[in-house]
Order: structure tokens, then C-alpha cells, then sequence
């Protein structure tokens, strides 16, 4: 008999990827989202939020992270006993509050898969499992769910810290520099001067742009954030008061503290390899 998956906020973007993947897997699968219309081969539209997770062994949250403790406390109590929670927001740890407070009777899986709709296999992606009540049974049932991924485990309040600056900060900047080269009236000249760093750049800033805009502020209002973000205000400021007040060493001094220090954990020159093959690729 096939396990019944329900994928609540079935008509987002991860939504949609959800209900291929489980469908994929040959799940039952249930997709419900009332702001979203949306239409799958092989899955079931339910008009009813009740209606959707009454039966499920397994319910999907792919829903807005701000909504997503209050959508916990309103189908826990109607979900059967036995079936797992699945949740997948970018920030934690309002939501792994909301997770403990679950009757006993429902088994909450805490995730953050670090990766998006456009994917083809899970093979070797990363998701990060935060444990709510009981570590290693909880991401025993990740593993089995998505076999093949990377797992990392962390609890709630380290991983809004380290996303601060995984998604957060890197959204941040890239929002801004989006914002600059949106408004270059002549970007075919831009481009056509460019070289591997800014093409790899405006790749990347392009293609975060592609996400939803309650997504992307969801990510960077991340209150861990704003020590990063102070930081980088902070030493932006310097730099360019420095260079303007021509204290060449202090510059020069500051870019050899930064290479130091990355060279503790990075190989630099493999980097620049990577970004090499990342031109490769992006030029193809």
C-alpha cells in the first residue's frame, strides 16, 4: 500500500519540486495551497486543509516561514497519530519552538534543504536537520525520505546563525549589486569588458533575483543577520575613507589580514580554479 504524502503550499516553487519528488517516489501524493493554483500529473488537489492531512503518514510545510509556526499549532492537533511533520523553512528557531509544543502523537522532522526547485536529483545535495525530540530517530526518517543527500545537524539557534551569513548576508549583497547593474543603461558595453569575476557575479546576483520577493526578504530579515550586516557597513566605510584619505598600508594591510586568514581553512589557489570552471560553465 502506498504512503500518503501531503504537500501544504503545493503551488510554491518548492512546493511544486516536493510533489514531483514524493510522486517521483511513488507516493500517494495530496498537494494543498489556497493562494497558489496549481496542477500535477499523478497528484491530488485537495480544497480542504483538513481534508489534506487527515490521512497523510507524511505532511509537507512549504509554506511562508513567518506562517509556518501558526500552520503547526492549527493542523497538529487534527493530524493521525503516528504521522511526521515535515518542515523545511530557512529559519528555525521559532518554528523548532512550535515543533516540541506538538501533541506526542506527531512526529516532527526539522529540515532546511540547502537547495532549489531547479535541482534534478538529490544525489549529494546538502539539508540541514535540526533535531526537536529526538535526534537520531528523526534523521534516521530524513535519510530514508531523501536518500542520497548530505546531511549536517544543528540545533535551531546555531543554524539562524550560520544562515545569517549562507544565505542572508550573500542575498544582502547581492540584492544591492542586482539593484547597481539593473540601472546600467549600457550592460551589452558592460559586459562586453567584463571579465570572469563580474560575469560569475551578475550570474550569481541573476539568478537569486529568479526567487520570490517574500522569500528573499524573509531571508535577510534573519535578525541574526544584522551583526554581519554591520559589520560590512563598517568596513566598507573604512576602506573607502582610507583610500580616500590615501593610507595606502592601511588597505593594503587589511587585504593581507583577510587573505591570511582564509588561507587557514581555503586553499586560495583552488579557488581561483573553481572560478575558472564556474566561467566554463556559465559561458557555455
Amino acid at each position: 500500500m502506498k504512503k500518503k504524502v501531503t504537500v501544504l503550499g503545493a503551488g510554491g516553487k518548492m512546493g511544486q519540486w516536493f510533489t514531483k519528488y514524493f510522486a517521483d517516489k511513488n507516493f500517494e501524493v495530496t498537494g494543498f495551497d489556497p493562494e497558489n493554483k496549481f496542477s500535477s500529473k499523478n497528484i491530488i488537489v485537495s480544497e480542504s486543509l483538513v481534508g489534506a492531512i487527515l490521512k497523510a503518514d507524511y505532511v509537507v510545510l512549504a509554506t511562508p516561514t513567518r506562517r509556518t509556526p501558526e500552520i503547526i499549532r492549527l493542523i497538529a492537533k487534527e493530524m493521525k497519530r503516528g504521522t511526521y511533520l515535515i518542515e523545511i523553512s530557512s529559519e528555525k528557531t521559532k518554528v523548532a519552538t512550535s515543533l516540541a509544543k506538538m501533541p506526542a502523537k506527531i512526529n516532527p522532522i526539522c529540515i532546511h534543504p540547502m537547495f532549489g526547485p531547479g535541482i534534478k536529483t538529490i544525489k549529494g545535495q546538502n539539508i540541514i536537520s535540526v533535531p526537536i525530540k529526538d535526534a537520531k530517530s528523526e534523521l534516521t526518517v530524513a535519510k530514508s525520505l531523501f536518500e542520497g543527500a548530505n546531511f549536517v545537524t544543528i540545533d535551531a539557534i546555531e543554524h539562524d546563525k550560520k544562515i545569517a551569513v549562507i544565505l542572508g548576508l550573500t542575498h544582502l549583497i547581492n540584492l544591492v549589486f542586482a539593484k547597481i547593474i539593473s540601472k546600467d543603461e549600457k550592460m551589452m558595453l558592460t559586459e562586453k569588458m567584463s571579465g570572469a569575476t563580474f560575469r560569475v557575479q551578475k550570474t550569481l546576483a541573476e539568478s537569486i533575483m529568479t526567487e520570490s520577493p517574500e522569500l528573499i526578504e524573509t531571508i535577510i530579515a534573519n535578525p541574526e543577520i544584522r551583526r554581519f550586516a554591520e559589520e560590512l557597513w563598517k568596513d566598507v566605510g573604512r576602506l573607502l575613507t582610507d583610500i580616500q584619505e590615501s593610507k595606502t598600508e592601511d588597505v593594503v594591510n587589511y587585504i593581507k589580514g583577510v587573505q591570511e586568514k582564509l588561507t587557514e581553512h581555503t586553499d586560495l589557489n583552488e579557488s581561483y580554479k573553481r572560478l575558472a570552471k564556474m566561467v566554463k560553465a556559465v559561458e557555455k
